[in-house]
């Protein structure tokens, strides 16, 4: 009897390369996580000058900080993947990373 489907023998190494790869792949996921929050970091910088201009272009003027920002739905946060908040000079209109 000719039966069509798969053995033991290769379902165990199926699952033994499907957790070699997951052994080599976690490893290298954990060790990007800070540079992938400090990306994240300059994102939300680079998306927050943009908001102090809008703001600048619709009030004409500059906020004073960027929580008035957040208070006017310029945007949703001012904190960093990372947990810091973001700088800012009001007599610029610069946004700084921590």
């Amino acid at each position: 009897m000719n039966e069509k489907g798969f053995t033991l023998i290769e379902m165990l190494i199926v699952l033994l390369i499907i957790s070699v790869l997951l052994i080599i792949t976690i490893p290298n996921l954990t060790e990007n996580t800070n540079s992938i929050r400090a990306k994240g970091c300059e994102a939300l910088a680079l998306t927050a000058e943009a908001q102090v201009e809008a703001y600048y272009i619709e009030h004409d003027n500059l906020p004073t900080s960027l929580e008035v920002l957040v208070d006017e739905n310029y945007l949703k946060q001012t904190k960093c993947p990372n947990g810091e908040e973001l700088g800012y000079t009001a007599e610029t209109g610069k946004v700084e990373i921590p």
